[in-house]
């Protein structure tokens, strides 16, 4: 059998007195993508920063593609890795938040060698023609020299996935990429996801887009709590939820 990409075990996390994760366990396999739905506060970004250990953990056990995340087996016991041990695994994933968090002193080619050549030290004349044909495929080659205040919010969120991918990560992690966007922007970020999964990337994606996860996922979570409540694929969770949480969450966002 092939092994998750992503394996979720029974991961908790607090803030304070506050229980964002309550003993979530999922897998992602690879070539999946994954949706993540539920109200604000339900735990999916937490989920995923704790994915890309941008959260710790209090317990629990997350691997990507086979390598715990965050400690290091030394004889019988689990040690907590090094930051810098933890930056190099988080550079297995690449993620775009709601915010695009360019460089805006840089253009959306220097926003995009950058990491490449910096982080990764490679060489910037092969790091730039991938930009270029990264910024082809989110349809923005002809933006390579336009700073992000010269560009739309959609255009800037194309930039943002295009850098992530620039990485060449092993896993993409979405949260609300379209929550910022005016409304007619929104169709061109999804396009790009749409054509990102179709080329076989692992995904998981928070979003409120349940047209977006209708057509796209492998498999939909509904979290509540900071649980699952709910998983399964599209058809089922989204057009015959079984939980009765589900079904009123649906009730509320599909009116």
């Amino acid at each position: 059998m092939t092994r998750p990409m992503v394996a979720i075990r029974n991961v908790a996390k607090t803030f304070g007195t506050f229980q964002a994760l309550d003993g979530v366990s999922m897998d992602v396999m690879p070539g999946e993508v994954t949706c993540l739905i539920g109200a604000s506060g339900s735990g999916k970004t937490t989920l995923l920063r704790c994915v890309n250990q941008l959260n710790t953990i209090d317990s629990g056990a997350i691997w990507l593609d086979g390598e715990l995340l965050g400690k290091a087996k030394r004889g019988d016991r689990l040690h907590r890795l090094t930051e810098r041990a933890v930056s190099r695994q988080r550079l297995a994933t690449g993620m775009v938040f709601q915010r695009f968090n360019l460089f805006p002193h840089m253009t959306a080619l220097q926003n995009i060698v950058e990491g490449p050549v910096q982080v990764q030290r490679r060489p910037g004349r092969e790091v730039r023609a991938e930009a270029m044909a990264l910024l082809e495929r989110v349809g923005l080659a002809d933006k390579a020299g336009n700073y992000p205040s010269e560009l739309s919010g959609g255009q800037q969120q194309r930039v943002a996935i295009a850098r992530a991918l620039a990485m060449r990560p092993k896993l993409m992690l979405f949260d609300e990429p379209t929550s910022a966007l005016d409304p007619e922007l929104v169709g061109e970020v999804l396009a790009v996801m749409r054509g990102l999964a179709e080329t076989g990337m692992t995904m998981m994606v928070v979003t409120h887009e349940l047209g977006f996860a209708r057509e796209v996922a492998d498999t939909v979570v509904y979290m509540d709590a900071g649980r699952i409540v709910e998983a399964g694929a599209p058809r089922e969770v989204l057009a015959a939820p079984k939980e009765e949480r589900t079904r009123t969450f649906l009730s509320k966002v599909l009116k």
